[in-house]
């Protein structure tokens, strides 16, 4: 099979950020087929070039027997609102170009969000004749709807028009979360096009029995209680109650708060902390997802947050499922099917999204029971591995890969 995926915030494990895809394709490639990839020279967290040399409408790179494509993207993703969608927008039309030279396909696969880039996958699979695969990964525009970045009644109904559009024009979907595959379905899509591929992890990226002592000497957190919170530093995710919960504990505890990551909230962020003088906080900035295993080692617990809207409850973060393969106890400050994951797995503790109070308490009672902690966190590594392993996932995403060939599928939809 020859499979190209247009996906803008894709990484390999020497970037920061999921790499779901980066590991699908590695092990395509294993098995002898062929993955190319339509990529930003931008990084999604933020916002620097990916690519070194001198700019290209499109360059090539290869990672580990996968073909990456960089497609050339205007840099204004974290200026504003408008100029990230104009970010969005140059990425769509420049990834269609890359698309259309990437050389012989099967499947075209896009991913959502940003939406954009599924309208890429959907014009090459077009132009191409050859079946579009659709990926949700969030539930846009009504992500966007509930949180209160998408409100002019103009704009609202041209993304559900584009939503619909994109729908209409796929063979197949692919979801990450059991709600997703609820939603679709409450949408009119046939169950036999949705497959759930779950978001999930390679346990074999952690090592539970890692107690970190290298991060722990570099960040001064030699006898601490570690917290950490390690990914985007966006609206979304709702860090300023892990500041507002940190402060609580400042001067009472052992407890210290790492947040791993970057976005286009970390500057706010950090001038918040420093107006709340929290000295139990450290920002580490952005880090290569190939160093996730050493923090998480030198981690107690996982921290993981996002607001309080109910679209919310449907998803499945990364983050989780890389706490439970550490070993490492999850406090989970998000409701609905991610909750059910760790409340099945006996793998943390779950406390009001928002609600900082229950968040510095659940931290306080974690690091003064640490045999608790710790076995909930080994229960959390036994679950993962046998229900989210992403070396399953993978095989599942080859065999659905495989059903399009042994179908003949040439068609561009079911209504074309």
């Amino acid at each position: 099979m020859k499979i190209l995926l247009i996906h803008q915030a894709f990484v390999s494990p020497q970037e920061a950020g999921g790499t779901r895809h980066y590991e699908f394709a590695r092990q395509c490639a294993t098995e002898g087929h062929s993955f190319t990839i339509v990529a930003s020279n931008l990084s999604y967290l933020t916002g620097q070039k990916t690519v070194t040399g001198k700019t290209r409408l499109v360059s090539e790179q290869d990672m580990d027997g996968v073909r990456v494509l960089r497609a050339y993207t205007y840099p204004s993703l974290h200026r504003s609102f408008v100029w990230r969608i104009v970010t969005f927008l140059s990425f769509m039309l420049t990834s269609v170009w890359a698309g259309l030279k990437a050389g012989p396909v099967d499947v075209v696969m896009g991913t959502s969000p940003p939406i954009f880039q599924a309208v890429s996958a959907s014009v090459v699979a077009f132009l191409r004749r050859r079946p579009f695969l659709l990926e949700i990964r969030d539930l846009w525009p009504e992500f966007g709807i509930d949180m209160g970045v998408l409100t002019n009644p103009v704009l609202i109904r041209l993304a559900r028009w584009l939503e619909r559009f994109l729908y209409n024009r796929a063979a197949h979907f692919i979801v990450n979360s059991p709600a997703y595959r609820d939603y679709l379905l409450r949408k009119g899509i046939p169950q036999n096009r949705i497959s759930l591929i779950a978001n999930g992890v390679d346990p074999t990226m952690f090592d539970p029995t890692n107690r970190g002592e290298v991060i722990r000497e570099e960040f001064g957190l030699v006898g601490k209680f570690v917290a950490t919170y390690a990914g985007a530093l966006g609206q979304a995710n709702d860090i300023p109650t892990i500041l507002r919960a940190a402060q609580k504990l400042q001067g009472e505890t052992a407890v210290h708060i790492l947040l791993v990551g970057d976005g286009k909230e970390r500057v706010n962020l950090e001038r918040l902390a420093t107006d709340m003088d929290l000295q139990n906080v450290t920002f580490t900035g952005s880090r290569p997802k190939a160093q996730m295993k050493d923090f998480l080692a030198a981690s107690d617990v996982g921290v993981a947050t996002l607001l309080d809207i109910p679209m919310f409850r449907t998803t499945y973060p990364n983050k989780v499922f890389d706490y439970m393969a550490a070993g490492r106890a999850t406090v989970l400050g998000i409701d609905g099917v991610i909750r059910e994951v760790i409340e099945a797995a006996n793998g943390g503790v779950f406390v009001p999204p928002g609600d900082a109070d229950k968040l510095a308490e659940a931290l306080r009672t974690l690091s003064e029971t640490p045999e608790r902690t710790k076995a909930m966190g080994l229960a959390a590594r036994t679950y993962v591995e046998v229900h989210f392993n992403r070396h399953e996932q993978a095989q599942q995403f080859m065999a659905l890969m495989q059903s399009f060939e042994r179908k003949g599928y040439k068609r561009l939809s079911p209504n074309l």
